[in-house]
């Protein structure tokens, strides 16, 4: 069956974005890049809400950027065919190989839990991972921790109230000083 994985990068006191909605403390050096782009190849279908959407529609025509790096480009050329699925009570429309939510979150799960094929099921942006993480519904946890403190904004990990173990899998640091760490939920 495949396993629900929320990955995401986070500055050391747990938040993906900063106060003012920034994040670029988390531009990647080449071997996080890479790496982010390995864990992508990983993927069946990405699900996630609208801004990280709207964020990551940048990468739909990345790749015709003759200026940009080997790196970027394959990380488009990774990303762009890949399934999205876009949880939004405000888009009509998306672009790109991405359709927005006909279910609910359980509903989109199971539907691509029972699909053939390979590849993990991502949820990307705060909101709906906290949505899943409420549900139970996430397998791994997947932090790539930038050392950098930003006093506050989005957290990486929802405000519950109950405890969850996990399990260490994996753990590494990057040559910028970013440590990864990869934890499967304890059932």
């Amino acid at each position: 069956m495949r396993s629900v994985t929320y990955s995401m990068s986070v500055s050391l006191d747990g938040y993906i974005v900063g106060p003012d909605g920034g994040f670029d403390w988390t531009t990647p050096e080449e071997d996080v890049f890479r790496f982010a782009t390995d864990e992508v190849r990983e993927l069946g279908v990405h699900l996630m809400g609208r801004r990280l959407y709207e964020t990551m529609l940048y990468w739909e025509n990345a790749d015709q950027n003759p200026s940009l790096d080997f790196s970027t480009r394959e990380f488009a050329a990774v990303w762009k065919p890949l399934p999205k699925v876009v949880f939004s009570s405000t888009l009509t429309a998306v672009e790109g190989n991405a359709r927005l939510a006909s279910g609910s979150l359980v509903e989109e799960i199971e539907r691509w839990r029972a699909e053939p094929g390979e590849g993990n099921i991502a949820i990307g942006g705060a909101t709906l991972a906290a949505e899943a993480a409420a549900l139970d519904l996430i397998d791994e946890y997947r932090a790539r921790v930038y050392p950098v403190l930003v006093g506050g904004g989005i957290p990486f990990f929802p405000r519950r109230e109950r405890q969850v173990a996990l399990e260490l899998l994996d753990t590494r640091t990057f040559h910028a000083k970013v440590a990864y760490y990869r934890y499967r939920v304890a059932r």
